[in-house]
């Protein structure tokens, strides 16, 4: 590592090829644009619906919007239920659990009074000059209206706000509340709410702002936001990463992704996970953060591929994450659950299946993987029961296989498998997307950053581990099931997973030449595992070419359908390798 710079682009963008589209950065041309529409208005009579994502600053933008937009402004949550109606009527998706709740099938209007509604409606119809209907959900109060303001926010920046107590959850004023249970909320109810709610809107929004920088909004027209997200879906692109420190985090990240040093630790990096991460969209000058998925709301087939689509919907199934243990700690010993479980439970319609992609390991790393030959079951539940008391640690080797790994090594976990990566590795992550439903099982005695105990499941755990997991199974079916399955001038192929009951799998491709993929009509989504760089291009200049930088995630859309990939720069001539992922489809 010594000497090593860095070359990991944490902020990836993509050019818009669209030209002079009108955009703006700041509260002035924000607000000044946001007038030419206005004025553009014919009629006297002019309504206006700002619609707003969750953990907007509403009085940032409110304060600002007031002082240069002329006209009565409306506020939708003064039409919203009374707070103790809606954590009513949440509650049973929120439930008392400090970590899972279920999937809501409550829909934006399911927040408002329809009677109040009702009776601003007959209002509106008497008003004679400008409305201004500010909040989410304005366009129910006003289903006619001039012009539609969408004012998004990307989910990172959000968590991040909820963390600094900076905003509340949907339609209720809690602030205050731990961010893991605003969270825990925004998951199972506000982003789907709001998601729902965004889709019906994205083919007729006539502005979008985006509003991640504090008192710094950018604002572009819709159908070029719509047409940029197009374009995305038909080139590869990378989404903007983030970072996050974790008890048992490492330090091979700083390293290697060029973060800051003075961090005690990183323990995840998400880089392709289109729910979480967000992409830049550069219009001229403007370089615009929109959520990643924006791409999949609006381009669900030609980013996903029909049979994607047609089985998963505008959801990305495939996700990639780091998870860094070098110099770090054992992640909690854990197990995910079955697909019946998580329906049942948590409303989901498929589980958090997923594999450990050792993309560096220190010398003596290994894996917690299945469990030992000849365990009885009730008394290995029995001794994590009264770990988490405090009486005693659980001896996890005393039950679960300990596996040495090395570089280059594939896991594969499928959803029933105790598992945990140890200290020493880092791990690029490959699963399906459904990403909190871990069930801890033992965290080894320690404290979560906020020197608080983190939660455990056990009596969710024991419900979904599959005894049958011994060690031999576990060896022959989990640990490295690697396979050339193809070779040709300078390249060879390899089969690297998943497991045969998870959708996804994998390919690993060592070259030192030029190698032709194909998306076989699904999403693809690859990491750079061995290299410095590495150029991606269409045999028929579909796209332009795409630079790639040692341990970048990168999507290609399934309708780019042909692409290639060879070493490039300072790897010419030398040995690279990726690995890719897709939707794999059974006859």
């Amino acid at each position: 590592m010594e000497g090593y710079i860095p070359n990991y682009d944490k902020f990836p963008i993509v050019q818009v090829k669209q030209q002079n589209v009108l955009c703006g950065e700041g509260w002035e041309q924000t607000c000044s644009i946001i007038n030419e529409c206005i004025q553009s208005v014919s009629n006297a009579k002019k309504i206006i619906a700002i619609e707003c994502y969750t953990e907007i600053l509403d009085e940032e933008v409110l304060t600002n919007l007031q002082s240069c937009i002329k006209g009565e402004f409306i506020l939708t949550k003064n039409y919203m239920l009374p707070e103790d109606t809606i954590s009513k009527m949440v509650y049973p998706d929120v439930t008392d659990d400090a970590v899972f709740g279920y999937i809501t099938r409550l829909a934006i209007n399911d927040f408002f009074d329809a009677d109040k509604i009702e009776l601003f409606k007959k209002e509106l119809e008497k008003k004679q000059d400008t409305v201004i209907i500010y909040g989410i959900g304005a366009t129910l109060l006003a289903q006619q209206y001039d012009l539609l303001v969408y004012f998004d926010m990307t989910r990172w920046e959000g968590q991040l706000r909820q963390r600094r107590n900076e905003v509340s959850n949907l339609g209720v004023n809690n602030k205050q509340l731990k961010a893991s249970l605003q969270y825990k909320q925004a998951y199972f109810v506000d982003w789907r709410v709001a998601n729902r709610h965004k889709r019906t809107l994205m083919h007729k929004w006539d502005l979008v702002v985006d509003t991640v920088k504090k008192n710094n909004p950018k604002i572009v027209e819709g159908k070029a936001l719509n047409k940029a997200l197009e374009q995305t879906a038909h080139q590869p692109f990378r989404v903007v990463p983030f970072f996050d420190p974790g008890p048992w985090g490492g330090q091979w990240m700083k390293k290697y992704c060029d973060l800051d040093k003075n961090e005690k630790n990183f323990a995840w990096c998400f880089d392709g996970v289109p729910e979480e991460n967000s992409l830049l969209l550069q219009f001229g000058d403007i370089v615009f953060e929109t959520p990643s998925i924006n791409v999949v709301f609006a381009q669900a087939k030609p980013l996903l591929g029909d049979v994607v689509e047609a089985r998963f919907g505008a959801e990305f199934p495939i996700r990639f994450d780091f998870l860094d243990t070098i110099e770090g700690g054992n992640l909690s010993l854990q197990v995910h659950p079955t697909n019946e479980y998580i329906r049942e439970k948590f409303g989901m319609f498929y589980t958090q299946d997923e594999s450990y992609y050792m993309l560096d390991a220190d010398e003596g790393a290994h894996v917690y993987l299945g469990l030992k030959d000849g365990i009885e079951p009730t008394e290995m539940i029995a001794e994590l029961t009264e770990a988490q008391k405090g009486k005693q640690p659980f001896d996890a080797d005393k039950f679960v296989n300990k596996i040495p790994i090395k570089k280059h090594d594939h896991v594969l976990i499928p959803s029933g498998t105790v598992h945990c990566s140890g200290r020493g590795s880092m791990v690029l992550e490959i699963s399906a997307t459904p990403y909190i439903f871990t069930f801890k099982l033992w965290d080894w005695g320690r404290l979560g950053l906020d020197g608080k105990p983190r939660p455990i499941n056990i009596k969710h755990g024991e419900k979904v581990i599959d005894w049958t997991r011994t060690t031999e199974w576990t060896k022959q079916n989990l640990v490295n099931t690697i396979k050339e399955i193809n070779r040709g001038d300078g390249w060879h192929e390899e089969y690297t997973g998943l497991h045969e009951t998870e959708f996804i799998e994998t390919r690993r491709h060592w070259f030192t030449k030029k190698v032709h993929h194909s998306t076989n009509n699904s999403v693809n989504v690859l990491n750079l595992i061995e290299g410095r760089e590495v150029i991606v291009e269409s045999p028929v200049n579909a796209f332009d070419p795409f630079i790639v930088h040692y341990a970048e995630t990168f999507i290609i859309p399934a309708s780019v359908r042909a692409y290639t990939i060879r070493p490039y720069g300072e790897s010419e001539g030398k040995e690279c390798a990726t690995l890719k992922a897709f939707v794999r489809f059974k006859a």
